[in-house]
């Protein structure tokens, strides 16, 4: 299996993070200082630019890239490499004052005054026009420098505007996607409903808070339009980059499942995937380990992004952050442990938000790997090296990559379609968190997980699950049909299949489009359940089920019933089935229940797909990262006491050891074992 390395000019695993020297420039002592600190803390890498643009071009037309030429070249001739950022993510006063059609409209039709970030409007020619000639000049000054590794665009892309042109430019999108013809979009909306017919698609405007927000079908729209546009933004920055420097690849940082923008339509845009990873370490309301668990989640949605290829971690708390609820120190040994697994679920990189804490403004207590003392002589500064040098011992796992066999279904038009819907109960839909429990259920049975679109091609897998698989897109129920009569064990739940990908109702019983026929059931009711509602499933092997929140009522054709309803007058009715459908099989589980106690269906399924499973202690995690040279198996103990597993072989890159058989970690410890 090939090596994919993303930066073979490091030799390894790349270590940085967001460097802000234009905020020291008048500390020459203190720049010189970032070198040094950076090379004893083992970095390779410094993401610079960010925010830059005010000290790049501090009144329109007049640019300043000595200082950043300067920066680059030093941290060159030290051998760490520059991820050189497009400035767009926060305006200068200037071109505010000049151009006040950048800023943003909210969502009441107000514009936005000068401030913050993250705040312009994408559809602004004269933004887009001064976006594009600072791009220019930086790719033409710096990208060819052999420092600079890779475009970072922007920074953390998100929100919507109102404003007059992205009326326009939405009314224009809408008329593309419906061939200029206003009917298909009427009958496509319902748009008979409460007199909502258009006459023209010039009468739509976008859902403002004090206009049209009852149309189920422009509320998606609006969010499908907004990431079209966002897109369509990065990808003019991608290309004016290209057209100077067309070999130097290009990433954007995400963030997480973040419900503003569908990243799988931006990623086909992006050479490398990346994100920011902020999770609430030592919170109250569940174990460190299920903390440590949803991340792990997190990584695997953005290595499904671009399959194939490792991803970045773009950004992480080197200590804590400033802006949550209750900013925690993470606990000594947890840094090692988060970065670990960032590389064990197929990260080639560990970056931080930032090098060094500035002095003033929003985020001058967010930590950093230099604080204010300014020394190595930090708790957060010594474990960041001890990061360093870990990464050097596992150097060999660069350009492997972690191999599936089984897959999430999650979509984002989807989310937002339950989100929006008036149906169930509007306090627990928890589609984001039904998708993460079931993840999490499998992963503790020692399986990763992609985590993939519904229309995605599903032939490397043998395992699919589809929670709440409310919306259908296009080719959805042919490409599952396919996927089971070749042999896969395909597992969906209550709120299946009700609606079309422009939200109408499918017609003649749910699931829609077929796949009644694939599952063998009609669901003919579904039932929102009340906290104090009580009922269950009973399962052929005389197991219980607990059920909670919804519990559809199903008509059986020709399904096997694996378990029926305890409680109410659906009692003896089908809750859980299964049908065979050419070479593989096709479950269907009516009810949510916790996804604790579905473990056993997962295993028949995992069993019947020779999928192996590895069950752990509560607490360790198990990823397995294959190239070329081999498999490195990462353990991972997210629990404060020391834990020994038994049937491990191979040796220990991060202790130089031979392991046998037995592998002793202790509280917070971590292994990679390299195998054949």
């Amino acid at each position: 299996m090939e090596r994919r390395m993303l930066f073979p000019q490091t030799g390894g695993l790349v270590h940085g993070g967001d460097y802000n020297p234009e905020q020291w420039l008048d500390r020459p002592d203190i720049l010189e200082e970032d070198v040094r600190l950076m090379k004893k803390a083992g970095i390779n890498s410094a993401t610079l630019g960010v925010f830059s643009w005010s000290v790049l071009e501090p009144e329109e037309g007049e640019f300043h890239f000595e200082w950043l030429e300067e920066i680059v070249e030093k941290l060159y001739r030290n051998g760490i490499y520059t991820v050189l950022s497009t400035p767009s993510g926060a305006r200068p006063a200037w071109l505010d004052a000049a151009y006040p059609e950048a800023m943003r409209v909210n969502r009441i039709g107000m514009r936005a005054h000068h401030g913050g970030r993250h705040n312009h409007c994408m559809t602004s020619r004269k933004y887009r026009e001064k976006v594009s000639i600072i791009d220019r000049k930086l790719a033409e000054r710096l990208g060819s420098h052999p420092g600079v590794m890779m475009y970072h665009i922007s920074n953390e892309f998100g929100g919507e505007c109102f404003c007059p042109a992205c009326v326009r430019k939405f009314q224009e999108y809408l008329a593309e996607k419906y061939e200029h013809d206003i009917e298909k979009l009427n009958k496509a909306w319902w748009a008979a409903f409460w007199s909502h017919r258009y006459n023209s698609f010039d009468q739509i405007e976008p859902p403002f808070e004090n206009g049209e927000t009852s149309v189920m079908a422009l509320n998606l729209e609006w969010k499908r339009f907004t990431t079209w546009n966002t897109n369509d933004f990065m990808k003019q920055e991608i290309a004016v980059l290209r057209s100077v420097t067309p070999n130097v690849p290009v990433t954007a940082n995400f963030m997480q499942l973040f419900n503003g923008l569908d990243y799988r339509k931006m990623a086909p845009e992006l050479d490398v995937i990346s994100w920011d990873n902020y999770p609430l370490f030592h919170n109250d309301w569940e174990t460190f380990g299920e903390t440590m668990y949803g991340t792990a989640f997190q990584h695997a949605v953005m290595r499904s992004l671009k399959r194939g290829k490792p991803f970045m971690m773009m950004e992480s708390a080197p200590g804590l952050v400033n802006w949550q609820t209750v900013n925690k120190v993470k606990r000594p040994g947890v840094h090692r442990l988060a970065c670990l697994q960032a590389v064990a679920c197929g990260s080639d990189t560990v970056q931080y938000f930032q090098w060094r804490k500035g002095r003033g403004s929003y985020e001058q207590f967010h930590g950093a790997v230099v604080d204010h003392m300014g020394t190595d002589d930090t708790r957060v500064f010594r474990e960041v090296a001890e990061v360093g040098e870990l990464l050097k011992k596992i150097a060999p796992v660069a350009g492997t990559l972690l191999h599936t066999r089984a897959a999430l279904l999650f979509d984002w038009d989807n989310r937002w379609a339950i989100q929006d819907v008036k149906a169930l109960s509007q306090a627990t839909k928890k589609y984001e968190e039904t998708c993460i429990d079931i993840w999490k259920a499998f992963f503790r049975l020692g399986v990763d997980m992609d985590v993939v679109g519904s229309d995605e091609d599903l032939s490397c897998y043998d395992v699919v699950v589809a929670p709440m698989l409310y919306m259908l897109q296009p080719g959805t129920a042919r490409n599952l049909k396919a996927f089971v009569e070749r042999g896969g064990q395909l597992l969906a739940t209550y709120f299946t299949g009700y609606v079309d990908s422009d939200q109408l109702c499918y017609l003649g019983g749910f699931p829609g489009d077929g796949l009644k026929e694939l599952f063998g059931i009609v669901s003919e009711e579904i039932d929102s359940l009340y906290p104090s509602d009580r009922n269950g499933i009973e399962m052929a092997d005389n197991s219980r089920w607990e059920v909670r929140e919804y519990a559809e009522i199903l008509r059986v054709h020709d399904a096997q019933t694996l378990g029926v309803y305890t409680e109410d007058f659906y009692k003896g009715t089908a809750a859980v089935t299964c049908r065979e459908h050419g070479k593989g099989k096709a479950y269907y589980v009516a009810a949510r229940t916790d996804a604790d106690q579905m473990l056993p269906l997962f295993e028949k399924m995992l069993t019947d797909a020779e999928i192996p499973m590895r069950k752990l202690p509560e607490g360790v995690e198990y990823h397995v990262r294959s190239g070329e040279e081999g498999n490195f198996a990462f353990y991972l103990n997210c629990t404060t006491r020391e834990v020994t597993l038994s049937g491990v072989k191979g040796r220990d890159l991060v202790t130089d050891r031979e392991i046998e058989d037995s592998l002793t970690l202790p509280g917070y410890g971590v292994a990679v074992v390299h195998f054949v």
